[in-house]
């Protein structure tokens, strides 16, 4: 089994950079992926409260017989919370439906800049709590853009480990990355095969044949040697084993460069433009 490399984030915390999504994976579904992914060797959870699966991702590491320390586990504040009481008793639920007294980092799941009075900063400031008493090892964003992050730096004490935003060959999110790489906010991305829209094309395709990998794997290599966090989603047992596989191989540096020449910027996108998503779960 290849060993996951670990990334150091800014607050000397280490996260394994392959990790397990479970982004629309049911409740019922949840354990028994968990369980297989666990069993592969995966270390890193990421799940969120508006996933509505915590409590089964609990269930599954307990089930596992691993130490809870051995495990990353990651959780997202639902969006309805934002407000730093309402933050406070989400952040209090999620730990009770995980069954664990901590998270390994957790995140603002969305900045949501037009609700809340564009008030994202008393949200980051109540994260900031959770850090202090150790209940959220780190804490960081997701989907926030630059001026997002801008105004935590101007605002607030605490620069954000990570941030998990949308990034694949179609939609690089250079821009936002790089931002983030000049003032140490490591980039998770999520979506990192377009939903599979990605994975025909006729340069990954061609370099899959090179490699004697499959589509999925090339991509997901393009992204673990770019420095991403990654954490691709399946129910399938063969196709979580598929995913871990990323360790045995390279892809050369004109090859790297042809996928991120894929780039197709804003018309990439798959998921909602962070700057007016505006869902609340009802």
């Amino acid at each position: 089994m290849s060993a996951v490399p670990s990334i150091t984030l800014n607050d000397g915390n280490a996260i394994p950079q392959l990790g397990f999504g479970v982004f629309q994976i049911e409740p019922e579904d949840t354990v028994e992926a968990v369980g297989s992914a666990l069993e592969v060797g995966y270390r890193h959870i990421d799940t969120a409260e508006m996933y509505g699966n915590e409590k089964e991702v609990g269930e599954a590491v307990r089930a596992s017989g691993l130490d809870r320390g051995d495990i990353f586990i990651t959780s997202k504040l639902n969006n309805g919370f934002h407000e730093p009481q309402d933050a406070r008793e989400a952040f209090d639920r999620t730990l009770s439906d995980l069954g664990f007294d901590y998270v390994d980092l957790f995140l603002i799941h969305w900045p949501l800049p037009t609700l809340y009075n564009g008030d994202f900063v008393s949200t980051w400031k109540t994260l900031e709590e959770f850090h202090r008493d150790g209940r959220a090892r780190s804490i960081g964003v997701s989907n926030f853009q630059i001026e997002h992050l801008e105004q935590l730096a101007a605002e607030t004490d605490t620069v954000p480990a990570v941030n998990q935003i949308e990034a694949h060959p179609y939609f690089t999110n250079d821009r936002v990355r790089e931002h983030g790489r000049e003032h140490g906010i490591v980039t998770e991305a999520w979506s990192p095969i377009a939903q599979g829209g990605v994975l025909e094309d006729a340069a990954i395709t061609r370099i899959a044949d090179k490699t004697g990998k499959a589509p999925a794997q090339v991509v997901l290599r393009w992204h673990v040697q770019r420095g991403d966090i990654i954490f691709p989603k399946s129910v399938t047992p063969s196709r979580i084993r598929e995913n871990f596989e990323l360790f045995d191989f390279e892809i050369e540096p004109g090859d790297m460069d042809e996928i991120t020449a894929l780039d197709r910027g804003e018309d990439g996108r798959t998921g909602p433009n962070p700057d007016t998503f505006a869902y609340v779960p009802g």
